[in-house]
């Protein structure tokens, strides 16, 4: 991105202790360094005018100080990323205008390109109140696979759902073979990375989970439900998967060694 393009935005990586399959996971050793210094490192090569840690783990903390980067101490209480970012805007006094891209802790590989991606394309849409993005499905598991987050968007990039199920569904090619998916631009799976405008953020703060959110176990359907407008965008770089289990971190390590 050029820099008279840039927009001035925020970066929040929220990082949890606790994660139930990989504790300690923002801690755990990748080329002697701890992951989440591996994320922070990432964003900081991106046009961010800041680079925020988020969390309520005083080890994380002392970690994050201790390669001289900047964390927000925040509650323990919280029931997602986002209520989390969310404190730490509150506490900055971020005007409702700001944007603030959430880059998860545990994706030590995420592209700078794509972090000022989705800033830059928030600041684009004025109708809309956060930004993601996606990466084409063109493999029939990985369109039937729960755990690959689908996206459906209108002609003009906005998201009309997220799910788990296998959406939009090809009725007339399915009804010959399962085997293959049609070349469609409509498959697509969702990335994990968000622009916030802080006012939406706000006004999440105060909103009860939503019916379609429980059922899909997918927060950002709480958006939706509640008449914000999420725009979507193919990701310009690939965008490598974060760490979840043991394999994972195994899978990472083995990509700094080669």
């Amino acid at each position: 991105m050029s820099r008279s393009a840039e927009v001035e935005y925020t970066v929040v990586i929220p990082a949890r202790y606790d994660s139930s399959r990989l504790p300690g996971k923002p801690l755990e050793l990748i080329d002697d360094l701890p992951m989440i210094q591996h994320v922070y490192q990432q964003a900081q090569k991106s046009s961010a005018a800041r680079v925020i840690v988020a969390t309520d783990d005083q080890r994380i903390i002392n970690a994050v100080q201790g390669f001289g980067g900047e964390c927000c101490k925040t509650s323990s209480e919280h029931e997602s990323g986002t209520d989390r970012i969310q404190e730490v805007v509150e506490f900055l006094g971020l005007p409702d205008d700001h944007i603030v891209v959430n880059v998860q802790g545990d994706e030590p590989l995420i592209p700078p390109e794509v972090i000022d991606q989705v800033a830059q394309n928030l600041s684009r849409m004025e109708e809309a109140s956060v930004a993601t993005l996606c990466e084409k499905i063109e493999a029939v598991d990985e369109f039937t696979d729960p755990n690959a987050v689908k996206v459906v968007m209108d002609k003009n990039g906005f998201a009309l759902y997220f799910s788990r199920a296998s959406i939009p569904w090809p009725r007339d090619t399915f009804a010959t073979t399962k085997a293959i998916l049609p070349m469609q631009p409509a498959f697509a799976r969702h990335i994990g990375i968000y622009a916030y405008r802080v006012g939406l953020l706000n006004e999440f703060k105060g909103w009860p989970v939503a019916m379609l959110e429980e059922l899909e176990c997918l927060e950002q359907l709480r958006i939706m439900w509640n008449g914000h407008r999420i725009h979507v965008a193919q990701a310009s770089a690939v965008v490598p998967s974060g760490v979840d289990t043991p394999d994972d971190l195994a899978r990472i390590r083995s990509v700094f060694e080669d």
